[in-house]
Parts: structure tokens; C-alpha cells; sequence
């Protein structure tokens, strides 16, 4: 009886050490590419201005390397531990890209159905072929032509984001 009680006491101690095992200070959990994250962030352009923030909402939630974020974003989240800040600088090729002078058109105003209510800044949607909406945004108005520019608003754009990882799920 007294070795199956003094057994079951190292059985004991053996799991508590394997549990352990991943607390020990200097072997942290890391983000790795595969891991779904939640962040806080803020974004901002190189003068400063903030774009977006999650401040006062939720975290956001992304899986690392699925392409759900911005890649500059996607990659600057691996290695860190939870409760870490850290700053991420992203050049443009890394966000959205440069911008396309050929997503800038220029419709002939004729064509276009309720012209006389479109405004600089108005978003529309341009039908593609495959039946999917690329959105634009309307950059110019005048008698004979209406110019959309279909590039994300933040294309060409440097951007800082300052990262802090609330949970690794």
C-alpha cells in the first residue's frame, strides 16, 4: 500500500511539473505565425494624424498569416508576448500599396445615371464583370466628366501602428 500511495504522489508531482513546465520565467508564449491574437492598436499617418484606433472597443481579432490584416501588420505581431507594446513602422508596400493612377477614371458624365446628385468625396460602387463592387470614391465633378478613384484611401500611405497583444487564443 505504502508504494502505490508514494506512486501516486510522484504521478502527482510529474503533472504538476509538466504544467508548469511552460511557466517558467524566459520561456514565454510567442505569437507565431498559425495563432489567432487580439490587439489593441492605433494607427496613424507619418504627420501624426490617427486613422483608426480600437480604443473604446473591442480588441481586434485576427489569425497571424491568413491575410486577414494588412501584411506589415501580420508580421510585426509575431514574436510578441502577451501585454507587450510595440511600434510598428509599415511602408506603404507593406500596407495598401502604392497608389494606381489606373484606378483613377474618368467617366464621361453622359453615362452616368443621376450625375447631377454625385459630389467630390461621394462612395460609390463600380460593377465589375465578375459581378463583384469595387468601391471608389468620386474626386471630381464637372459639365462633361466624373472622376473616381478606386484606390484604398490609405494606398501610398506610410503608416505607424502602435500594437499592444491582449491574448493569444
Amino acid at each position: 500500500m505504502r508504494e502505490r500511495h508514494a506512486y501516486g504522489i510522484l504521478l502527482l508531482i510529474a503533472c504538476v511539473l509538466a504544467l508548469c513546465s511552460g511557466c517558467i520565467a524566459g520561456e514565454e508564449v510567442r505569437v507565431k505565425s498559425g495563432d489567432t491574437v487580439l490587439v489593441h492598436y492605433t494607427g496613424t499617418l507619418e504627420n501624426g494624424t490617427v486613422f483608426d484606433s480600437s480604443a473604446g472597443r473591442e480588441p481586434l481579432r485576427f489569425t497571424v498569416g491568413k491575410g486577414e490584416v494588412i501584411t506589415g501588420f501580420d508580421e510585426g505581431v509575431v514574436g510578441m508576448q502577451v501585454g507587450e507594446e510595440k511600434t510598428l513602422h509599415i511602408p506603404a508596400d507593406r500596407a495598401y500599396g502604392p497608389h494606381r493612377e489606373d484606378l483613377v477614371i474618368v467617366l464621361d458624365s453622359a453615362e452616368i445615371a443621376g450625375k447631377e446628385n454625385l459630389t467630390v468625396g461621394d462612395q460609390v460602387g463600380i460593377p465589375l464583370e465578375n459581378g463583384q463592387v469595387l468601391p471608389a470614391t468620386v474626386v471630381a465633378v464637372s459639365a462633361d466628366a466624373v472622376t473616381i478613384d478606386a484606390n484604398h484611401r490609405l494606398a501610398g500611405e506610410d503608416l505607424t501602428f502602435n500594437v499592444s497583444l491582449v491574448e493569444i487564443v
